[in-house]
């Protein structure tokens, strides 16, 4: 017994001298932390905007592993849509063989972009939305995924989402009402979820995509007012058609998602010329470590369209 822990003690005491050994100048660990890089993922509306049949969100994951993403977001609207054209739904074995791929293809589940809308005076509606998005939330429970895109909503005053579009996504009040009032719904609304987005470990990401929600000044209003870790931002790139450098710089340290907008081919609605270089180098001085995701909103087709945005995108964030 005693000679073992001598043995013991000798062991000890030349590990402290090692450790205690100034390193050489050539071993010094290096004084300069790398270079940020963000993993790139890419969401099903890229491959499906709204028209014809829905890609199946399968084919997308396929599609993302075989491209070289590493993780995939997945839109709620084209998930019902494409399990519908299947003769499916959205149930319990549906979301957990989506699951299983995307574990299979090596690939996470990110994101979940879901809509609703709380900016309506009728407390039913609002009520009804704060029901859907607790649904999703749940949802995303059940795939894993970490965080869902919320919205504000908007007045809906416009025809439709083209002439939301050609107006820039600026849109009329209800006659009668106000933007305080409004805010005052979405922020009920907000605090409403919070106790389902922690019971379900899935924060709440509040995207600049129009309505009340149009510009940074109204997201962090939301947000702010909140103050939850529940709820934090989504920031789009391609959202904010004024001053949008200095709009991603207000929110990014707030960002639990970055949706990142390509437009090869043409926009569907409009193309903006975004700078990624300093697009990272904004989200580098925020200290945002999360994903960048590719939303691809060009006419060109996707299975070229989408391997030429990813490497734009890798080159751009490294």
């Amino acid at each position: 017994m005693t000679s073992n822990l001598t043995r013991r003690e000798a062991l000890a005491t030349a590990a402290i001298a090692f450790l205690s050994t100034p390193l050489a100048a050539d071993e010094a660990a290096p004084k300069a932390a790398p270079k940020q890089r963000w993993r790139i993922g890419v969401s099903t509306y890229s491959f499906w905007h709204f028209k014809g049949e829905p890609v199946s969100i399968e084919s997308c994951l396929e599609q993302a592993a075989d491209m070289g993403f590493d993780g995939v977001e997945i839109l709620h609207v084209h998930m019902e849509e494409a399990a519908k054209a299947k003769g499916g739904r959205v149930d319990p074995p549906y979301l957990r063989s989506i699951k299983q791929r995307a574990f299979a293809l090596g690939l996470d589940l990110m994101g979940f972009s879901t809509h609703q809308g709380f900016v309506t005076p009728d407390a039913e509606k609002r009520k009804a939305n704060i029901g859907h998005t607790e649904r999703c939330l749940e949802l995303a429970y059940e795939l894993g995924i970490p965080t869902i895109r919320v919205n504000t909503g908007r007045w809906g005053t416009s025809k439709n989402f083209d002439e939301l579009m050609a107006n820039k996504g600026i849109e009329p009040h209800l006659p009668g009402h106000t933007d305080d009032e409004g805010f005052e719904w979405v922020n009920d609304s907000f605090q409403k979820l919070l106790p389902k987005a922690e019971s379900c470990g899935v924060v709440m990401g509040l995207e600049n995509h129009w309505g009340l929600g149009r510009d940074a000044v109204g997201v962090l209003r939301v947000v702010n007012a909140i103050k939850s870790p529940w709820l934090k931002v989504t920031l789009d790139t391609g959202n904010f058609l004024e001053n949008s450098y200095e709009q991603m710089a207000a929110i990014a340290p707030q960002a639990v998602l970055v949706q990142a907008k390509t437009y090869p081919g043409g926009g569907e609605w409009y193309s903006l010329d975004i700078d990624y270089s300093k697009v990272a180098s904004i989200l580098q001085a925020a200290n945002y470590r999360g994903y960048i995701s590719l939303e691809m909103e060009g006419k060109e087709a996707p299975a070229t369209a989408v391997p030429k945005s990813l490497e734009l995108l890798r080159r751009s964030f490294g």
